[in-house]
């Protein structure tokens, strides 16, 4: 849940998720749309898919009980290099580097690395030199340490060096130039235009394929609109996307029974929504969409 979201948004779903999902047996039983559910208005719903995939997967071939050896942790859905060295670090203590966002900058500063980063020769380089700092022992207060000195001390445009614990072991000339990244892409504008269609207490959703894939979301316009004012227009940021959603009143329309269902407002709660998605419905019950 840390990856990608911020710790004061992550505590009440962390804490709700192991109330719904205690253990992996109980996570590996349930619907892809509970899931999806318990997981909405974190975004990034891919991690909540792998999660989801991950305990049926250790249900399946370990027992119940999650892979200790890093080789292992890799093998599971959506668990990569870091996530498999953070989980070998801090759940099991076990002597492996980390690099992160925090951990990356403090090593470049350390080591004066002038590369970029977020190359693959700089990856592995950085990795080399992480690994070369773990001690034998208690590797977890080590990493959790050198992840807090670059949240804390070690900042990104104004690292307070004149208090760090380790600035005689630093080599970096000039650490605020450090470290060294790509340039970010330039940030694409998107307009996304779906209808609202209320018929008798429901509304007509459909199941996302892309985006927020096994999500329930309304229906994208048929008709491109003339002269028409939407009844919502939001944006909201995704990734290097910023999105603008307008929303449309449809009366009436063909539905694909294959991915489009209709939905009762008092049922709304139950179903995974994309937030913004959400916040759209919400906004136009409270008002008259026909008007």
């Amino acid at each position: 849940m840390l990856q990608q979201t911020q710790v004061a948004t992550v505590i009440p779903y962390y804490d709700e998720w192991l109330r719904r999902f205690p253990d992996f047996a109980s996570l590996a039983r349930a619907s892809e749309n509970d899931v999806l559910r318990a997981w909405q208005g974190l975004g990034y719903y891919a991690r909540a898919r792998n999660l989801h995939a991950t305990a049926k997967t250790v249900m399946d071939r370990h027992r119940g009980r999650f892979p200790r050896p890093v080789e292992q942790m890799r093998q599971l859905p959506g668990i990569g290099k870091y996530t498999a060295h953070a989980v070998a670090s801090f759940a099991f203590n076990q002597s492996v580097p980390i690099v992160e966002a925090n951990t990356a900058r403090v090593l470049a500063r350390l080591f004066d690395f002038r590369r970029s980063i977020e190359s693959p020769a700089g990856q592995e380089t950085l990795w080399e030199c992480a690994m070369s700092l773990v001690p034998q022992s208690n590797a977890r207060t080590y990493n959790s340490a050198l992840v807090d000195l670059g949240a804390l001390v070690c900042l990104p445009l104004k690292p307070k060096c004149t208090v760090c614990p380790v600035k005689k072991f630093c080599s970096a000339e000039n650490p605020a130039a450090l470290p060294i990244k790509k340039p970010r892409p330039r940030t694409k504008q998107i307009t996304e235009e779906h209808a609202f269609v209320l018929q008798r207490g429901r509304i007509l959703f459909e199941q996302s394929r892309r985006r927020w894939r096994g999500m329930w979301i309304l229906p994208l316009l048929q008709t491109r609109p003339v002269n028409r004012r939407p009844l919502s227009e939001s944006i909201f940021p995704f990734t290097n996307h910023r999105v603008t959603l307008k929303v449309y009143a449809e009366h009436s329309r063909k539905i694909d029974r294959h991915s489009q269902r209709w939905i009762w407002i008092d049922s709304l709660e139950s179903i995974p929504i994309p937030l913004p998605h959400r916040r759209a419905i919400q906004h136009l019950l409270q008002r008259d969409p026909h008007k």
